[in-house]
């Protein structure tokens, strides 16, 4: 067999340890961590399905080595903690009889301890301890560690590696970026010791050296370490590449793969987790820069998941394994997909925060395009439904097309209704705005995969009750989405007026400066997209902020690119519009005129409801989902299209 992409699928030997491919499942976090900070059955069917979908490696994240001065918010391995080792050992056996090596993550947060637990409240009862004595920017004191606390933090990991081999795992990874301890002694922002573990860069690499010298004499020679790093903190005060690459190479004696991330705690979770805002593969040059310096392989991540960019990555030698996170939540069979030159069926991560939203609210997984993430144990494989039905979907939109899809995976003949000339719903409106191109790749995605499942697609088909009734289905599902809300102002069918929903139809019409009525979600990118061109853009927002429907993730993010070129105004309600531009009530109540050539109308959407309620009837099972329900997300619409499909 010839392979698409050879480079990726090639196996790749790491320490002692054969690898099956250079695609590997980088460390997230599990779903379920019990009273006992044990790895819950959740998180075990959690990695298990990244192994199921051929990743060469599937990380464990994250083991808490030294819980005395580390308020954990993950795993511990601790044979004093009844389970401990045995919910590890099964984790690893999940992992592994799927062919994938498992590892697990040691970590310790030092003065950021407790970061992610549920609990907020809890953080001011914890004792933290960093490197430097210190004050928190939440006002919380730091404890420089004595060199007793050093040197158990660093018998510690020893302790826990060796832990994790005796309980299967193939692999540590040592957490030396960040911001957590390790990287806290190596980053000058942090590390303001006067002793033997400051001031020179050989001091400040002193603790990393001996933690890993205690876990390679706790694993043995062969056993693979690897070692996760900033390349660059980005940060005023931190360090760059170039001493990032001295780090690398002060380490690399230690450790079988260098893992090369990027940033630090403080500030920039856009670039150790780059948004739909910048470029795919924004930090590979960090591992670029590091691989020409040392021998070792080289490992690299950050918002990668397209096999053609990954493939080029290994071909011309930036890193020896790509690693991927969020790429694996949307599509766990990316790598197997990769393997047997599929790539056309993988489901692209949207890089829209969802998944990191749902860790930080509720400590659980959810994805926008995978609604089996975090819900694992509920069952991963669909299987043929014991009687074939006849069901019609009503809607191409991205729940209709998820409904379809499995239920023709499970055996029922299915008809699709789209009112349009194409499938794909609201995903089509994206398809002009390149950072949010995936969205509208979304859609053909779903659409290639019912086709390929023989869904009988009838474009240009409004659905009504005479012709579904025709069809004399068994069940119906009704997913036909939202229509944008029209305000009813003077001048709203003006030449110089464009729906968002239409702005991919024509993107010429929008000119040197706009003025967007709505600092909703869908707004405010549309404003990222014009200031990115060069146009001179306002949004007009009547509440007191832009963006409540953003989670809490992906909205700081948003407010950073929005300051770069928008003019925001809040309390500001759209009166009528001329072709000056659009008049406002201030929240003086003044009239203001906001100058623009073009008007760009985003005040929301509205769910189809005449259509829902004319076929409540119109089968023996009915069901309503997405949109068309209550005007949501991509991942409402995802998450119930696939359960309706189940439940027939």
């Amino acid at each position: 067999m010839k392979r698409k992409f050879p480079n990726l699928s090639k196996p790749i030997r790491i320490g002692n340890v054969m690898f099956r491919n250079r695609m590997f499942s980088a460390p997230m976090g599990g779903t379920d961590i019990t009273a006992d900070f044990c790895i819950g059955p959740a998180s075990k069917a959690f990695y298990e399905l990244r192994a199921k979908g051929g990743a060469g490696a599937v990380t464990v994240s994250e083991v808490m080595v030294h819980g005395e001065t580390d308020g954990s918010h993950a795993y511990h391995l601790d044979l004093s903690i009844p389970g401990s080792l045995a919910s590890a050992t099964y984790t690893a056996d999940a992992i592994r009889r799927h062919g994938s090596i498992p590892s697990v993550e040691l970590s310790h947060s030092g003065q950021f301890a407790g970061t992610y637990l549920a609990d907020k409240t809890k953080k001011q009862s914890l004792t933290q301890w960093g490197v430097s004595p210190t004050v928190r920017a939440d006002g919380i004191h730091v404890q420089p560690l004595t060199q007793e606390k050093i040197n158990e933090i660093v018998q510690a990991y020893g302790e826990a590696a060796g832990l994790a081999k005796r309980a299967g795992f193939e692999m540590v990874m040592v957490h030396g970026g960040h911001g957590w301890l390790i990287n806290q002694f190596l980053s000058p922002l942090f590390n303001k010791r006067e002793d033997h573990y400051g001031g020179s860069l050989e001091n400040r690499c002193r603790f990393a050296v001996e933690v890993l010298k205690s876990v390679r004499a706790a694993v043995g020679e062969g056993f693979p370490i690897e070692f996760r790093m900033s390349g660059s903190e980005f940060v005023e005060g931190g360090y760059d590449i170039a001493e990032g690459v001295e780090i690398a190479k002060r380490i690399e004696e230690y450790v079988d793969l260098i893992h090369v991330s990027a940033g630090t705690y403080q500030g920039t979770f856009g670039i150790t987790h780059p948004s739909m805002f910048t470029e795919h593969g924004t930090n590979v040059f960090l591992a670029a820069e590091i691989k020409k310096q040392v021998k070792k392989p080289v490992a690299t991540i950050g918002g990668l998941n397209d096999p053609a960019q990954m493939e080029e990555i290994i071909a011309s030698g930036k890193a020896d394994v790509v690693e991927m996170a969020r790429a694996l939540l949307a599509d766990p069979f990316l790598p197997r997909k990769v393997m047997v030159n599929e790539d056309q069926d993988i489901v692209h991560c949207l890089r829209c925060f969802v998944c990191m939203a749902e860790r930080a609210e509720t400590t659980t997984r959810r994805c926008t395009v995978n609604p089996l993430i975090g819900r694992e144990l509920e069952g991963t494989d669909i299987y043929p439904a014991p009687v074939k039905k006849k069901v019609v979907v009503v809607g191409g939109g991205p729940g209709g097309l998820e409904a379809a899809k499995t239920a023709a995976q499970r055996g029922h003949q299915v008809i699709l209704f789209e009112k349009d000339a194409e499938l794909g719903g609201i995903l089509n409106c994206e398809a002009a705005i390149p950072f949010k191109y995936e969205m509208y790749q979304l859609g053909q995605t779903f659409a290639k995969q019912a086709r390929d499942l023989g869904v009988d697609i009838r474009l240009n088909t409004a659905a009504n009750k005479q012709n579904i009734e025709a069809e004399q289905p068994d069940a119906l599902i009704i997913a036909a989405g939202s229509s944008p809300i029209l305000p009813k102002l003077e001048g709203i069918d003006g030449p110089n007026v464009t729906l968002i929903n239409n702005y991919h139809k024509k993107p010429d019409a929008i000119k040197d400066s706009v003025v967007i009525l709505g600092g909703g979600l869908a707004g405010c990118e549309a404003a990222i997209h014009f200031a990115r061109q060069g146009k001179k853009v306002t949004v007009v927002e009547m509440r007191k902020e832009v963006a409540p429907d953003a989670n809490v993730r992906h909205r700081p993010l948003l407010i950073q690119e929005l300051a770069k070129g928008v003019d925001v105004k809040t309390e500001h309600q759209g009166v009528r519009i001329t072709s000056e531009g659009l008049w406002c009530l201030s929240p003086s109540n003044q009239e203001i005129l906001i100058p623009a050539k073009s008007v760009v109308v985003a005040v929301g959407q509205r769910p189809n409801r005449s259509v829902a309620e004319e076929l409540l009837d119109a089968a023996p099972f009915v069901v309503e989902i997405g949109d068309v329900v209550r005007a949501s997300t991509i991942t409402t619409a995802v998450y119930q299209g696939y359960h309706a499909a189940m439940d027939i």
